[in-house]
């Protein structure tokens, strides 16, 4: 086998934007998350929109019209 082809790998903390935060080992150097298992939808049974650019709405609005 051949020596040193593996990627170092350190010990770091996942931050997600809820505050949560956990360790695990990764190539990277700091990991930051958007959504984690203590804040998505499917985990937690709650409905949680994540939108940045007002698709929803747009939807929404589109929605609306062809349904009256």
């Amino acid at each position: 086998m051949k020596k040193n082809i593996h990627p170092k790998t350190h010990e770091v903390t996942v931050k997600c934007v809820c505050g949560n935060s956990f360790k695990t080992t990764s190539t990277e150097k700091s990991i930051e998350v958007d959504i984690c298992a203590a804040c998505h939808p499917f985990f937690t049974g709650t409905q949680k929109f994540v939108d940045t650019a007002g698709r929803i709405e747009k939807f929404q609005k589109r929605y609306a019209k062809k349904k009256k």
